[in-house]
């Protein structure tokens, strides 16, 4: 039995008495002569957060919102319409629009009258749940409560505390040209918890968070789960840390990367130029040399769209294409792209299910899901006893990429110095600057210890924002500039 579809005809259909047959009329309006590509998006959501500020519950939200965007596609000429009215006469007049902003592409091809169909359900990547209602609003601001108790109990230099719970479900249904018809049931939490601790007239924060396509549970039952309380523990920590650390040295240095979050440096300055859309139009460092070697031997990265309950899995994307595992550099060499169906098209290739879209009043755009790279045979503590002397950036903050020519900077939130083979002092101020594709053939030694993200990710394009995973082992880099405040 397909859950997902059910609960969508009757979150998006049924109320508005809408049919298979009222589906394939809006794709036939859309599918006038020239169009190459053309279909509809029906999605509704519910969000609820809530927020804790020194002790007091400080913001309570809830938001409702649906609406439908229909496509249709002249070679790489795209017509679009949304509405976030679902009643047939404002469906017709949507795709309407959209056929009529298309017509102008020219061509004469049409495509197939299309005809309803679904294909089995997708394998399920999490429950088609609403985590809003898996706990009651009481449990959840408990929760917070708990959290602001458990950071101040953890240091008397704890000052201030804010700390937010969000949940959301999200409902779509996609009708393509080929008449595929397709629903996924979408899920998704986040806990963020941000401490500030002062001490002799200085002032730091530190910040942590986890989340994923789960229920609430993960975080509470009646009581906080050790996770939550974990990630306390880890704000405070590194806000403690941060009142020891030392301005930061600048210079060029050999440069241990830690795993997990730091793979957020991998989705920005290689990942963005893997994605479709700019190696279609030349733009990426990386267009044109697909069969090159841009990496290292033994560098591997991975785009998995199907990896259980991550906050950047889908069972299907945007399009309705299947979510899959998607090598883009395989030991060192460029295999592939990340692919939405226009793109691909027009570069003639297959699709990987990676369209995605911030909502119904957006085009889809290749985008990625959970990219990391994959484990190598180094021991980290063998990685750290091979420097002289560098940097371990164990958390980043954030970072500025250009897409076209792979430069980038990032800020560590965490970092060390490595004296002689050793972990030293934690420094502040460390800004790492570099060029993507000049990282990757500089990466000397991969560690055995992959790890994803805690589940926080959100990434940002054309205006587009979409939750994501990221995750790396660690890593030694040779040569990395590191901006800082020391000469």
């Amino acid at each position: 039995m397909n859950d997902s579809l059910t609960l969508a005809r009757a979150a998006l259909l049924i109320p508005y008495e809408l049919t298979d047959v009222h589906l394939e009329q809006l794709v036939s309006i859309l599918q006038r002569p020239g169009v190459t590509l053309a279909d509809v998006y029906f999605q509704t959501s519910r969000f609820q957060s809530w927020t804790i500020e020194d002790g007091r519950i400080k913001e309570g939200h809830f938001s409702i919102g649906q609406g439908v965007g229909l496509r249709a596609v002249c070679s790489d000429k795209t017509g679009f319409a949304y509405s976030d009215e679902l009643h047939w006469a404002a469906l017709k007049q949507a795709a309407m629009t959209a056929a009529a902003i298309a017509r102008h592409g020219g061509g004469v091809q049409s495509l197939a009258k299309p005809h309803i169909h679904t294909n089995m359900a997708p394998p399920l990547r999490y429950a088609a749940i609403d985590p809003i209602d898996s706990q009651s609003d009481a449990n959840k601001v408990a929760l917070l409560q708990r959290i602001d108790d458990e950071a101040r109990r953890c240091d008397p230099r704890v000052t201030q505390v804010i700390a937010s719970l969000t949940a959301e479900q999200e409902i779509v249904l996609i009708v393509r040209d080929d008449g595929l018809l397709m629903a996924d049931v979408r899920p998704l939490i986040r806990l963020n918890v941000n401490v500030i601790v002062t001490a002799d007239g200085r002032r730091e924060q530190g910040t942590a968070g986890g989340g994923g396509r789960y229920a609430l549970d993960y975080f509470l039952t009646h009581e906080p789960s050790e996770l939550a309380l974990q990630l306390t523990r880890e704000a405070v920590r590194q806000a403690l840390i941060k009142l020891e650390a030392q301005d930061a040295p600048a210079g060029c240095m050999t440069v241990v990367l830690g795993n997990g979050w730091p793979g957020v440096l991998l989705h920005e300055a290689v990942g963005h130029g893997l994605e479709g859309d700019f190696n279609r139009k030349g733009t990426s460092a990386f267009s044109g040399r697909i069969g090159q070697r841009v990496a290292a031997a033994g560098v591997t990265v991975i785009d998995d769209g199907t990896l259980p309950q991550r906050r950047g899995s889908l069972n299907c994307d945007d399009e309705g294409e299947l979510t899959r595992s998607t090598t883009l550099i395989e030991d060192g060499i460029l295999v592939n792209y990340m692919q939405d169906r226009l793109n691909a098209k027009l570069m003639n290739m297959a699709p990987t299910g990676n369209g995605r879209r911030q909502s119904y009043a957006y085009l889809p755009l290749p985008r990625m899901t959970n990219t990391y790279m994959q484990s190598g045979n180094y021991d980290p503590q063998e990685i750290i006893a091979s420097v002289t002397r560098g940097l371990y950036a164990v958390n980043f903050g954030g970072g500025q990429v250009d897409i076209t020519s792979g430069k980038f900077v990032f800020s560590t939130s965490e970092a060390y110095l490595i004296e002689n083979g050793k972990i030293g002092q934690p420094v502040k101020g460390a800004m790492l600057i570099g060029h993507g594709p000049e990282v990757l053939t500089r990466i000397t030694m991969i560690g055995n210890d992959l790890a994803l993200d805690a589940g926080v990710g959100t990434c940002g394009k054309d205006g587009q924002n979409v939750p994501v995973g990221v995750g790396q082992p660690t890593l030694r880099v040779n040569e990395l500039t590191v901006g800082g405040t020391q000469t």
